[in-house]
């Protein structure tokens, strides 16, 4: 059995949780956010706790239960607090802009990047180098920050590239430090 999958979760206040066959909407102040599970796993609401389980085991793994479990439990925690993810460009002439929908990115290319933010993504930029992506949808808020880490990964002679915010890029001596 699924260690993570038996534990329950706890709606709490504020939030609406509303369970039809297999499509789990979970609704807060500003966000809705919908799932659609499995026909093998059933999720039951009681008392303001869910309960996610499997029918037959034997049939449908029990990874899934942990998976839509947590799958759910994000799901509660992006309509009430939401997830943020910060970027930082590092180089010389590196730098972001927000135009309309989408986000112009100078990389060092001889082109800039324009790249369409996605809908229920809030994208800001700072001091034209820091990017902060921010939503109710962890999974849309973490692939739209890595589309834009992969862009230019930091390279590990100067440190240039789009880095997380709090990321250690391992440093390597350059070709005249192993001149002796």
């Amino acid at each position: 059995m699924s260690r993570i999958g038996k534990q329950p979760i706890e709606v709490p206040k504020g939030v609406q949780v509303t369970i039809d066959g297999n499509l789990i909407t979970v609704k807060g102040s500003k966000h809705e956010l919908k799932l659609e599970i499995l026909k093998d796993i059933s999720v039951k609401l009681e008392d303001g706790i869910i309960y996610v389980i499997i029918e037959n085991p034997k049939v449908t793994p029990t990874k899934f239960q942990g998976l839509y479990r947590s799958l759910i439990a994000n799901m509660i925690d992006g309509v009430t607090k939401g997830f943020k993810k910060d970027l930082e460009l590092k180089g010389v002439g590196y730098r972001a802009a927000v135009q309309g929908g989408s986000i112009n990115l100078q990389l060092g290319f001889s082109h800039p990047t324009v790249i369409e933010i996605p809908k229920g993504l809030e994208v800001k930029v700072d001091k034209n180098v820091l990017v902060s992506i921010a939503g109710a949808d962890k999974q849309l808020v973490g692939q739209f920050a890595s589309t834009i880490h992969h862009l230019r990964k930091p390279e590990p002679y100067k440190g240039k590239g789009v880095h997380y915010v709090g990321q250690y890029v391992r440093r390597k001596a350059g070709k005249s430090a192993s001149k002796k």
